[in-house]
Parts: C-alpha cells; structure tokens; sequence
C-alpha cells in the first residue's frame, strides 16, 4: 500500500522526548531498530521498509550499502557527535545531509573527562579498596594528588574541550591547549594557553585530556614516542574516540613507570575483547563509551536528533550541526 508519509528510521535507544516532536508530525512513520543491529539485518530492514526518507543513528555504520537500500533517503543523523561509522562523502555525493546534535552531550563528555582525572589523581579506586580489604594502616602509602595548581595540556578545542576547559579553569588548574584549527585568540580568551607544538607541550603537562576527532591525522597521535614525552606522574584521558592512542604503547608505558595512569571511555576495538591487560592495571580507570550518555544527555541528543530530521525534511537543515556542510550551497 502506497503513502504519502517520509519514513523515518529510530534506534531503539532514542529517548520519548524525541519520538514525541517527530510523532506530533502527522507526515511521519517511524520504524524502530536495534541499536546493535547487524549490517546484512539493517541492509534487510531498509530494503524491507524502502523508501526510507531519514535515519536516525546509534553505533550502527551507514555508508554505500544502506544509501542504496534506502532508495531515497534525504538526511542522516547521528543522536551523538561523533560520524567515524558515516560514509560522509557518499552522503554528500548524493546531497545528503549528515547531521549530529551540537552541544547536546558535551557537557556530560565534559564531566567525564573530569571525573577520571579525579577518580585517578584521588586515587579512588585504590583507596578503596584498602579500606574494604582492612589495609587501613597501609593509606598513607597511597597518597593521593591535587588537582589545584596542575597543567592540563587538552587536545581539541571544539565543543567539548572548551566545556573541560572552564571545569579544569575552577578547579584552579594552569590549561594548555593544542587545536591547529583554533586561532591562539580563541583560546586566550577563554583563558587558555595555546600551544602550536604538541611534543614542546607535553613535558608541561600533569594531565592530557583528549577531545579531538578520530580522522587520518589522530589516529595513533599518542604513541610510543609521544608517551615517553609526557611526565612519569602525568595522567593520560580518553573520552573521544578509541584508536586516537595506542593501546599496546599505552600498557607499556604504564607498566614500565613512563606513565601514572589512564582514562579510557572508548577503545580501538569495540567492545573490546576481554580478557584486556590494560584491565587489569590497578592505575587504569575504564568505562564503555558512555561519556557522552547520561540521562541527560540522552534527553538533549534525541530532542536535537529529532530537530534535525524535521529541519532537513523541511528543507533547512540547521545549519550548524550539519557535518557535510558542501551539501548546503
């Protein structure tokens, strides 16, 4: 049976506040699809429902394939930030806009980054531990550190690093800041120091926090080399995309002194297959990529995902939160 209404694609894991803006729209069928869908079952599913008219992202990868089951579709939309697992140049082949939710989550990214410099500089999960297994006697062993008066070196300065910038700037921390797409004005004036080059930078550094996206150029940005530049007391987090540090460089340096120790939210492989010897390091603190996905924040991403869809199907895509910005001229 033939209709008129543009059939819009939604992971299981897109929140009621989203659903309910795209459901008030009476020119609107949604189909509902697991966030963890196989590619052949999500390739069967579009080609089952095409035309498919826009998509709604969680984890699931969209390239070529899914274009070509769709058969018309007009927008994709991440309900995060990140697109490594978006085909962009097919979509903008095509005029497809790709669309992610701003600043929805980046001030939960934000709190994370914080957090695991805390959780590791107070030593949390060792102090812990002590008073659980009764080595109450052993605490003053296990001193823990400041983050008052430290150097945070932070990498990337878009919607996430300035967010852990100003949490980093309370905490009456010395900031430093390596983007070489952000003008040293911008960055002074958040009260910031910028820095042109990231070897010189990283002796500077108790803290290096990365915010930057995963593209050819960051892809193993620390490694081997690059740890050994940083302190032996400095701290390593990772709440942007896995692959961006080398894991197996990353064990060695903690295993061997170079480094005090790390925050991962995210993986070169994920999930990651376990067991994992980074795991099992007493200084490395690990979580499954949920920086980005508080309850909160799931809230603001779905909302602004929905926002997106309407705009595009509209034809006005909002204009900042399109990634392929070639498709608006």
């Amino acid at each position: 049976m033939t209709t008129n209404k543009k059939k819009i694609f939604i992971t299981q894991t897109m929140a009621q506040g989203g659903r309910a803006l795209l459901r008030e729209r009476d020119d609107i069928e949604l189909i509902e699809f697991p966030n963890l869908i196989s590619a052949a079952d999500f390739e069967a599913l579009l080609k089952a429902h095409a035309p498919v008219h826009g998509v709604a992202l969680g984890a699931t990868r969209f390239g070529e394939t899914e274009l070509e089951a769709a058969k018309d579709m007009k927008v994709v939309t991440r309900i995060g930030v990140g697109f490594d697992a978006v085909d962009v140049p097919a979509l903008s082949r095509r005029q497809i806009p790709l669309m992610v939710v701003g600043v929805a989550n980046s001030p939960s990214v934000a709190e994370q980054a914080l957090f695991m410099m805390l959780t590791l500089a107070k030593r949390a999960n060792e102090l812990h531990a002590l008073v659980k297994d009764g080595q109450w006697s052993r605490r003053l062993g296990k001193l823990p550190y400041d983050l008052y008066g430290k150097t945070v070196l932070i990498i990337g300065f878009g919607r996430i690093g300035t967010r852990t910038a100003k949490r980093c700037l309370a905490m009456e921390m010395s900031v430093l800041v390596y983007d070489p797409y952000k003008s040293a004005e911008e960055i002074r004036s958040a009260g910031c120091e910028a820095v042109g080059d990231l070897d010189a930078a990283l002796p500077r550094a108790d803290f290096v926090s990365i915010h930057c996206p995963k593209a050819p150029e960051t892809v193993g940005m620390f490694n081997a080399a690059r740890l050994k530049r940083m302190k032996p007391s400095a701290y390593l987090i990772n709440t942007a995309r896995g692959g961006i540090i080398d894991e197996v460089a990353l064990y060695d340096a903690l295993t061997s002194g170079q480094l005090a120790g790390a925050g991962l939210d995210v993986f070169a492989q994920e999930p990651p297959p376990v067991p994992n010897a980074l795991f099992e390091l007493p200084n490395v603190i690990i979580a499954p990529h949920v920086a980005g996905v508080t309850w909160e924040a799931v809230d603001r991403m779905s909302e602004q995902t929905a926002r997106n869809i309407l705009s595009a199907l509209d034809g006005a895509p909002i204009r900042q939160n399109v990634i392929n910005q070639d498709v608006l001229s």
